[in-house]
């Protein structure tokens, strides 16, 4: 986290990088404006503040310049005799935000933190399309796979709304960084929300931010996801798990680029694209009452599906050579040569982790055969056996009272326990069982009403014996 202040007053320098350093910032000085765009050159900084006034250029004349040296990096213009028109030209030549002098550490640290999150926003962007292969695109020839660069070609420059639909794994999120590389909101943030990863109490101050006091823990204020936005594109990954409350402000944010910080009272304009992704059925889910049917009207302008990796192995090839090139170049490892047999072995496999299951199983090919031969049998030794599902719990039954809905459930937290009990109550390993990733295991666990029995998050075993087992809340005491 490098951090440059060019500004030719020593004593503010000095406030400030004690301030930084504290927060655990890396810093380093500048005391003109020749001097901090050479510091520029020779690293580029995550964020730069700048002041406005130095000795022999303004700051409004090196802003230009250090958006040459350092395209996309954000800068915080600092001032105490600026006016209005400063701030204006200074928003217009690029300036991420204007704060005015004396500074005061509140100011200054949630300026910084804003501006650190647009700049690992970016990065992030960039490193997705980095990862789309060569030209900017998705790798592979297939129909399956020309028909998803078809509709991002058509759908990036306009301002349509898509949802993402696929398999964990499939390259969901790559779609939405392509969508917005092609877009003419490339320059601008684009910025991730993995509704999956965020407790639901905070979901809202994520996205939307929050004032400070608005809540225990709010010690300042924060700018939401969809502020960091502005101008670019907004990402929602697991835009299924949102709850209620989230839904209906996400609705009201998109249908008239509004939001409104928790516990404030100002609404603030955004100008936001959204994209949004899911691997679950979302129209079942209307069905069921648990996402609404106006939300999902307005997400799927454009309903764009991913083809899982089985369905599309006429990629295989083309993926593995991507895949092992982005190892030497990023990593540095010196990767295998796969025989015809060993990439024959592969294509038998049905990589249910899709192309994020392959890069992984290539990682691990470098890393035990760097540059070495790999043939069927060092494949079919590395691959994983692929697991009998663990035995029914519940077989069918003529007599069985119950509805379709209470009998399927039955039935998966019989194999969601049976997975967990093999595991040795380890959450990961069972979704890796079950070919599922974590998040969505803890989902089906919270919803079939099953928990964790011990503080610790270990699953206690059952009374009188050494086996492990789950509980929904009906069966403890």
């Amino acid at each position: 986290m490098d951090i440059l202040i060019i500004d030719d007053e020593g004593n503010v320098r000095r406030m400030l990088r004690a301030l930084l350093e504290n927060e655990g910032y890396r810093v380093r000085e500048a005391p003109s404006a020749e001097e901090g765009l050479e510091a520029v050159r020779l690293e580029t900084p995550e964020v730069i503040l700048l002041d406005l006034m130095l000795p022999s250029m303004s700051g409004l004349e090196v802003l230009p310049r250090l958006g040459e040296e350092a395209p996309g990096t954000p800068v915080i213009m600092m001032s105490g005799r600026a006016t209005l028109g400063d701030a204006v030209q200074a928003t217009r030549l690029g300036a991420f935000h204007f704060i005015e002098k004396p500074l005061t550490p509140e100011a200054v640290l949630l300026t910084v933190r804003g501006a650190l999150e647009v700049s690992r926003a970016r990065d992030l962007a960039r490193v997705l399309q980095e990862e789309l292969g060569p030209g900017g695109e998705l790798v592979g020839v297939s129909p399956a796979i020309q028909r998803v660069r078809d509709i991002i070609r058509r759908v990036a420059p306009t301002d349509a709304r898509v949802l993402i639909t696929g398999e964990s794994g499939t390259g969901k999120e790559l779609v939405a960084a392509a969508i917005h590389a092609l877009s003419p909101r490339r320059g601008k943030p684009f910025v991730r929300v993995n509704s999956a990863a965020i407790p639901r109490e905070l979901v809202e101050s994520e996205m939307f931010g929050h004032e400070r006091g608005a809540f225990t823990g709010a010690t300042e204020r924060r700018r939401g996801r969809f502020e960091l936005a502005h101008g670019g594109t907004l990402f929602l990954d697991e835009v299924g798990d949102l709850g209620p409350e989230a839904q209906a402000k996400l609705l009201r944010a998109i249908e008239t680029g509004v939001v409104e910080r928790v516990g404030g009272s100002h609404p603030l304009q955004v100008d936001v694209r959204v994209l949004a992704a899911t691997n679950q059925d979302l129209r079942a889910r209307v069905q069921e009452g648990s996402f609404r049917s106006d939300l999902l009207f307005r997400l799927e302008v454009i309903p764009l599906h991913l083809p899982p990796l089985r369905e599309r192995m006429e990629d295989l090839p083309l993926l593995v050579a991507h895949g092992l090139r982005r190892l030497r170049q990023r990593q540095g490892l010196l990767t295998p040569h796969i025989t015809p047999a060993g990439m024959e072995a592969m294509g038998r496999y049905p990589w249910p982790g899709n192309v994020r299951e392959l890069f992984n199983f290539l990682e691990r090919l470098a890393i035990l055969h760097p540059g070495g031969l790999v043939g069927e049998e060092e494949v079919t030794r590395l691959l994983p056996r692929p697991s009998p599902p663990p035995s029914s719990p519940q077989g069918y039954d003529d007599e069985d009272p119950r509805p379709l809905r209470a009998r399927l459930d039955a039935y998966e937290r019989g194999l969601i326990a049976a997975a967990l009990e093999r595991s040795g109550g380890s959450v990961a390993e069972a979704g890796r069982l079950l070919r599922t990733d974590r998040a969505n295991l803890y989902r089906r666990m919270r919803r079939l009403g099953l928990r964790e029995t011990g503080a610790s998050g270990e699953w206690k075993g059952l009374e009188g014996s050494g086996r492990r087992a789950l509980r929904s809340p009906g069966e403890q005491g």
